[in-house]
């Protein structure tokens, strides 16, 4: 293990799981830089939302602050923002733009960008929108850590200027997720939150195929959906299900289902966390296809890639349990060896290892 590091990340939420995956994101890398023994201040704007939803409020595998401002950041902050051997700014963050200039002007040791949303950043700046981070930005940063990998690490280096553009997948807390042992009471379910670009593959790969089979059970859960969604009386819905309630809801199900969002699917190797956490409970999974998925979990071995309402039909009635059973451990075997929280947080050190200190005048242009 490398020596101890002090890391700092300003994130979305690290305290409420409510209508994002930012938390459980951040969790399952936190919980695998503490195993091995590293110190992380998170610091999260505090705002009413996720103030009022907050279903992790004081973790004990780091330290978790919140601010009002970025005067109150700085005021609060700054000294521990200076001395941190790193310092990871995360997307979606309130007033992003603003808060990335304040800190790269701290000259912190090491400034990294953690994008857990990277194809929908890289839209973003294309069209102009920089609603959490500047284009003139990511020059100044160190490492800038992508969620997706692939292509995108290219283009961000050769496009956007990053200095040193990473794959850090989400991860899954192997402690928290596992197989319950509870008998399936579902035969399809899904965990998402709504998204307008999710929802006609939701329609295409669970309503229409609970339409076609009315004996059969299925469920969503998941906050923000429209009233005005026709859903089958055999769909049920569950407005929102806290994390430590997921083992419990995957382990029910005799599948679920991964439906992943359009700016995802065009960029290619963006795996959701659902995903992750999904296999290590050994639920069977039916996703829709985007590049680089059969990389991680090869089809019809660990996984069903489905693109018809049909093809989500013939998994469910025409799959035994001992072909879901092996499918399922398939997929959590390769998820246990390469996609934990604790594996995450060393693909992280070791890219900050192998960082060397600030290019201070390069930040202090951006």
């Amino acid at each position: 293990m490398s020596q101890p590091l002090d890391i700092v990340i300003l994130g979305l939420s690290l305290s409420s799981s409510w209508g994002n995956g930012h938390a459980t994101t951040f969790r399952a890398l936190i919980r695998g830089l503490h195993a091995d023994g590293h110190r992380v201040l998170f610091l999260e704007r505090d705002v009413p939302w996720y103030a009022s939803q907050r279903d992790l409020p004081e973790p004990d595998f780091c330290e978790l602050a919140y601010y009002d401002n970025l005067d109150g950041l700085m005021a609060s902050y700054a000294d521990r923002i200076t001395t941190a051997d790193a310092v990871i700014i995360g997307s979606y963050v309130p007033d992003g733009v603003a808060v990335i200039d304040g800190v790269a002007g701290l000259l912190p040791k090491r400034l990294c960008f953690y994008d857990i949303d990277t194809p929908v950043t890289l839209a973003k700046l294309v069209r102009g929108d920089e609603e959490y981070l500047a284009r003139r930005q990511i020059p100044a940063f160190d490492v800038y850590f992508s969620f997706s990998g692939g292509e995108v690490l290219t283009r961000l280096e050769r496009d956007f200027g990053a200095r040193k553009a990473c794959a850090l997948f989400c991860s899954v807390d192997a402690d928290r997720y596992g197989p319950t042992g509870e008998a399936p009471f579902w035969d399809l379910g899904y965990l998402g939150t709504y998204s307008p670009d999710r929802q006609p593959t939701l329609e295409r790969l669970l309503i229409e195929p609970a339409r076609l089979l009315p004996q059969m059970r299925f469920v969503v859960a998941g906050p923000q959906y429209p009233d005005d969604i026709d859903w089958p009386v055999n769909v049920e819905r569950i407005e929102h299900l806290p994390p430590s309630e997921h083992a419990s809801f995957y382990s029910r199900q005799r599948f679920t289902l991964n439906v992943t969002r359009a700016d995802m699917i065009a960029a290619g190797s963006s795996p959701s966390v659902r995903l992750f956490e999904a296999a290590a409970c050994a639920t069977p999974i039916i996703s829709d296809a985007w590049r680089g998925l059969s990389e991680l979990l090869p089809d019809g071995e660990a996984i069903v890639i489905a693109e018809r309402p049909q093809d989500v039909v013939a998994a469910l009635t025409r799959m035994d349990d001992g072909q879901r059973t092996r499918l399922a451990d398939a997929a959590r075997t390769r998820v246990l060896g390469h996609h934990t929280g604790l594996a995450r947080a060393r693909e992280l050190i070791a890219a900050l290892t192998d960082t060397s200190a600030a290019h201070i005048p390069n930040r202090r242009s951006a």
